[in-house]
């Protein structure tokens, strides 16, 4: 077994604490990148079908026409789901459902909404259920809203899988690092 003297472990923690730094800042920024590119990525195919469906509407085409015929279960389902409101909130047609009922928005993002153009945000409508939902603002013959959401619940599985990789990438370096510095102090 390695002794040390009192100087030796002076350095050891010299030049370790820094590296410990540096590591845990590191782990850290590769954490919250890839996180930030998986959560903002749930929002991909959102943003296409609220596009699209916007621009369809607008040009007058039957919101009603792009409700899907089968009602999404938020509470349970993977699947996009559609909400079309009219200029003052009302909703005209909607494939999502929340424990069978029609989903309630969160005050004001109707009205961030019209103001903005888009709006982007999770929803959680009730404990344990979490989404990624696109909010669209539509002008044309009609106004009105597009909403379209999907759950996270399999985005929060590979978040939690990243956590636990990079938290055990952090523990092995510092236990590395360390040992190393140890070992050459020895040496030295």
């Amino acid at each position: 077994m390695f002794k040390l003297n009192k100087i030796q472990i002076q350095n050891v923690f010299k030049i370790w604490i820094p590296l410990a730094i540096v590591t845990t800042g590191l782990c850290g920024l590769i954490y919250l990148t890839v996180q930030q590119d998986i959560r903002i990525g749930a929002n991909d195919p959102q943003i296409q079908i609220a596009e699209d469906v916007s621009r369809h509407v607008s040009l007058g085409e039957s919101p009603l026409s792009f409700i899907p015929p089968i009602k999404v279960e938020i509470s349970e389902s993977l699947a996009n789901y559609i909400v079309i409101f009219d200029d003052k909130g009302k909703i005209i047609g909607s494939s999502a459902v929340v424990n069978g009922k029609a989903p309630t928005l969160p005050p004001g993002v109707l009205q961030q909404t019209k103001n903005l153009g888009e709006t982007r945000f999770t929803w959680q409508p009730q404990i344990g259920v979490r989404n990624a939902v696109v909010v669209n603002y539509y002008k044309g013959l009609n106004s009105g809203y597009v909403l379209v959401g999907r759950s996270l619940r399999e985005v929060e599985k590979r978040e939690d899988n990243l956590e636990l990789i990079v938290f055990l990438a952090w523990v092995v370096i510092l236990a590395t690092s360390l040992g190393s510095t140890i070992i050459l102090q020895k040496i030295k």
